[in-house]
């Protein structure tokens, strides 16, 4: 199914149910060549997914567990993610064991969103499955797999990897400090994790410095640019509140993981706002070995 009911209710909300259904029909299965080389060629993964509820273990095969949404950042030489069939993607390697979603990659059928990002060409793909753990990290089952157009994606021309570069142990807290709230406040990208009741999802949220508002230490409010149409986040977030936002320096490497729930507001102008209530921000210093270069803003962005 390409569409889930909260899904169903914000198209017809905004009024493109049918648009919707003609652009659904770019969401498959399969991996296809050109998205199979594409993977290979990138340094960098996003993964979305739900920490395990409960018992340690998802709610059951193919159902998010029952804790907080997380979005995590996974480097590599390129060829550390690769299709390994027309329906599974390998990655070499899992997360730090102190990353919140590890415990969940290591539980078979866990529901897991991937984004894979390239900013030098500003091309994204998405890949949605169930997790397989594997002895070197783990693989993705495929059930929807699909490409997005660059809107609103900064351009970035290369990177480098700085070996000398070693994780600083990761700080939580409950609140944001001043400092976090800056570096929020000048991203000019995140990256945004949610699931429903049968998956997960992870996609990407981009403009200039300034689109993301931080309200107060526990708010952070942005606004919802026009898209596919589809609605696969919002709609996630119509059915079930949690979400997990990734926010990356992309010169230095720190991290801020940020996961609590989320609700979209909409005016009578049909302009839509994202409010986001925080509950745990953890942040990891240089936790990235990769400095890209300055960004090239997307002409999309308003």
């Amino acid at each position: 199914m390409t569409y889930h009911s909260g899904s169903r209710a914000v198209q017809d909300r905004v009024g493109v149910r049918d648009l919707a259904d003609h652009v659904g029909q770019a969401i498959g299965q399969g991996i296809r060549p050109v998205a199979a080389a594409f993977l290979e060629l990138q340094p960098m993964l996003i993964v979305g997914g739900a920490e395990p509820g409960g018992g340690g273990a998802p709610d059951g095969i193919g159902t998010p567990g029952g804790g907080a949404v997380w979005a995590s950042l996974l480097t590599g030489a390129p060829g550390f993610v690769r299709a390994t069939g027309p329906h599974q993607i390998s990655v070499t390697r899992g997360l730090p064991p102190a990353d919140p979603l590890a415990p969940a990659l290591s539980v078979p059928g866990t529901p897991v969103g991937t984004l894979a990002l390239d900013p030098r060409t500003r091309r994204r793909m998405r890949l949605n499955g169930r997790v397989r753990p594997t002895p070197r990290g783990f693989a993705v089952e495929a059930y929807q797999v699909f490409a997005n157009c660059p809107k609103y994606l900064q351009k970035r021309e290369s990177y480098e990897t700085v070996v000398e570069r070693v994780p600083d142990a990761p700080r939580r807290s409950t609140e944001l400090s001043v400092s976090q709230r800056e570096f929020i406040e000048t991203a000019d990208t995140f990256f945004l994790a949610t699931v429903h009741a049968h998956g997960a999802d992870a996609s990407h949220r981009g403009g200039n410095p300034g689109f993301v508002h931080a309200e107060s230490p526990y708010e952070l409010s942005w606004r919802d640019y026009p898209g596919n149409s589809m609605f696969l986040t919002l709609g996630n977030l119509a059915a079930d509140p949690r979400a997990g936002l990734l926010f990356l320096d992309w010169r230095t490497g720190t991290t801020l993981q940020l996961t609590g729930e989320a609700h979209t507001e909409y005016a009578p102008d049909g302009e839509r706002t994202v409010r986001f209530t925080l509950t745990e921000v953890i942040e990891s210093p240089t936790a990235s070995p990769l400095r890209w270069s300055a960004p090239e803003y997307s002409p999309a962005n308003p």
